[in-house]
């Protein structure tokens, strides 16, 4: 068992659905936090109620389609907290009317949904990892897929091929460091269809 009370934990997409639920849980296990999202508004209303309780609480509006943007978010945790132990890629989107055939989404669209959800991932790895890496220690990452990471059909295409994509990255996250034989665990995160607003996205 691993004792998380001071640990310092990462979560993106924090402001609302799991990564809200992540925030919240780590906040009751005793962990400082670093919680980002595009959202600014719900994201701080989420900090200060979590400050309210007691919580250590850092909080970064952070587009994790964008490379600079985390790696803005990795440098300000280290700043502020000097150590990373649980990294949460969590943020993700699904474009609006994810019943259409997959010819009617835009490139837009496209571009969007895998900044998201694929690159989200891929820039959290490339910011985070080398610095837990350097620090040593026991640390996790946990990548959020989907169920539709997992399984294929004609609905969400964009959402379920980059939630593919993502959970291959992950698998090859996880053999990298199971090669090293790090201390850095790797899980994801599949859950099925979850009350959250990320149908809301756009």
């Amino acid at each position: 068992m691993v004792e998380l009370m001071h640990k310092v934990a990462v979560v993106t997409g924090a402001a609302s659905g799991i990564g809200r639920g992540l925030a919240q849980r780590f906040a009751q296990e005793g962990m400082k936090l670093a919680l980002a999202d595009v959202q600014t508004d719900p994201l701080e209303d989420l900090a200060s109620a979590l400050r309210a309780d007691g919580a250590e609480v850092l909080t970064l509006t952070t587009d994790v389609s964008k490379a600079d943007a985390v790696e803005a978010l990795s440098t300000a945790v280290y700043e502020r907290f000097g150590v990373v132990h649980v990294l949460c890629n969590n943020a993700g989107i699904v474009p609006a009317a994810r019943f259409r055939p997959i010819w009617e989404y835009s490139l837009e669209d496209w571009a969007w949904g895998t900044g998201v959800n694929l690159m989200g991932v891929v820039h959290g790895i490339r910011s985070f990892i080398p610095r837990m890496r350097a620090a040593g220690g026991w640390g996790h990452v946990v990548n959020t897929i989907s169920v539709a990471g997992l399984t294929s059909g004609a609905n969400a295409p964009i959402y379920g091929t980059s939630k593919h994509a993502a959970m291959r990255a992950t698998e090859a996250l996880y053999a990298s460091l199971q090669a090293e034989n790090s201390l850095i665990g790797v899980t994801a995160l599949c859950p099925g269809v979850v009350l959250t607003s990320i149908s809301d996205s756009e």
